[in-house]
């Protein structure tokens, strides 16, 4: 199935041979924006399946509750009321899209014997754990959405400092092919997730904390046996006060265009998935007849017939895109590729048809977190200094729409609702599509890599 992605996630993966550089435009301002690319040595496999199975675990923690614990949860506590999910990860992503570049300028900046990003990690594990109890006790839709609130700022912090790990240390001839297996472990964990949960739908307790258990064991695994310089010598000439933490969430985007160009294409493209996502156990309820707890077994068995679909594109994606030079043909490809799922998804009225039309979505949505990652690292500026500030930004890519998106796809739903109640699926979904379709065209505006 279509996987619903939190902050976009894509990472790092085992390399077994040097692979090829990026062609860049010697001409471009942004050729010369992250000399630091150049001195990376290439990380061990270690680091990569380390990474891997940490991204891994945090999907199957955090987004199990999008993809359907938060569906299953919300029905028993609103009955009918499935506008309250939009609003809740709305009200989620909203909190990340404020705190997001604030605290990737503290892990820049911060100053300890693990390191700038673990004490991060540690952290937000901490933090998820707790939003997992919360939403599986929660005793209204309020403490409900306060928990998915805690996960974002939790969990999220988890996952930005595991990606921030990889502009810290991947050189430019791997990061096609690690974001590629990352970012296929990442599509793979809500199946995982889902299938772990569909075991557990009579247990709200076991419902989210089995999942959870899985991010905390190989979160751990990333932080104890990967180890960061000692960051206690660190120095900094600017002195931070409120108006220049304020001003890091800025920059200008004539400074580095190509930087702003893939965070355009992200954005669009990201409204488009969570306008397709946010709602799925709800249409496939409708479109199947059957009620939201029974789909998810559904929702399992057609999201684990997704993995090969998944596979072909992170994976396929991310090493072909190294191997011809090229990134922006594959995101524009994978725009279309995830348009045209959604299309086939909005004009379903069988199983055939909607495993169709996901299966073309996982491909397109394995192709983009692959490739797109490894454009993201490609155009990154200030590297040595701002990449967890410029991370943070580029989350605004995700966190917005995530935010937006579900407060606007009611209104979509509501557009002709039959005297039945059935809601406009149809709508939100080619909606869906042409957003994902405009931001693979964005990023061919990229001039910096081809």
């Amino acid at each position: 199935m279509n996987s619903p992605i939190g902050n976009t996630a894509h990472s790092d993966a085992p390399l077994p041979h040097p692979l090829p550089q990026l062609d860049v435009f010697p001409e471009s301002p942004e050729a010369a924006a992250t000399p630091s690319a150049e001195r990376l040595t290439p990380v061990g496999k270690k680091y990569i399946w380390l990474m891997v199975l940490a991204q891994f675990g945090v999907f199957v923690a955090f987004i199990t509750p999008l993809a359907i614990s938060l569906a299953i949860r919300l029905s028993q506590l609103a009955p009918g009321r499935e506008e309250y999910l939009g609003y809740i990860t709305g009200a989620g992503a909203f909190a990340v899209m404020l705190t997001a570049p604030f605290l990737g300028v503290a892990s820049d900046r911060t100053r300890t014997r693990l390191g700038r990003r673990r004490p991060f990690m540690i952290g937000g594990t901490i933090l998820g754990v707790i939003s997992l109890v919360v939403m599986a006790v929660a005793p209204n839709v309020l403490v409900l959405g306060a928990g998915w609130i805690l996960a974002q700022l939790g969990w999220g912090q988890v996952l930005s400092n595991l990606q921030i790990s990889t502009a810290d240390r991947l050189p430019e001839s791997q990061r096609g092919k690690v974001a590629g297996l990352t970012g296929f472990a990442t599509q793979v964990a809500p199946v995982v997730g889902v299938v772990l949960a569909g075991s557990f739908t009579t247990n709200n307790l076991l419902l989210f904390l089995v999942p959870g258990a899985i991010g905390v064991l190989l979160t751990l695994l990333f932080v104890l046996l990967v180890h960061e310089k000692d960051s206690r010598g660190n120095t900094f000439e600017e002195k931070l006060n409120l108006g220049g933490l304020l001003r890091k969430y800025l920059y200008n985007p004539k400074q580095y265009p190509d930087f702003s160009w893939n965070w355009l294409g992200r954005f669009l493209f990201y409204f488009g998935l969570t306008l397709n996502t946010t709602f799925t156990a709800f249409f496939f309820a409708s479109r199947l007849g059957v009620s939201v707890t029974e789909v998810a077994g559904i929702i399992a068995i057609l999201s684990m017939a997704g993995i090969l679909a998944t596979t072909a594109g992170a994976i396929g994606g991310g090493f072909i895109s190294d191997k011809l030079r090229r990134r922006r043909a594959f995101i524009f490809g994978s725009g279309i590729i995830f348009g045209a799922g959604a299309i086939v998804m909005a004009f379903a009225t069988d199983m055939p048809m909607l495993v169709v039309g996901s299966l073309l979505g996982s491909l397109g949505i394995g192709a983009f977190s692959a490739v797109d990652q490894a454009l993201l690292l490609d155009v990154l500026p200030e590297r040595d200094t701002d990449a967890g500030r410029f991370m943070g930004i580029t989350g605004f890519a995700t966190s917005i729409p995530q935010s937006i998106a579900p407060l606007i796809a009611p209104l979509f739903l509501a557009v002709g609702v039959s005297a039945s109640g059935e809601k406009n699926y149809l709508l939100l979904y080619v909606i869906a599509a042409a957003c994902t379709i405009l931001g693979g065209l964005v990023v061919l505006r990229i001039r910096s890599v081809r």
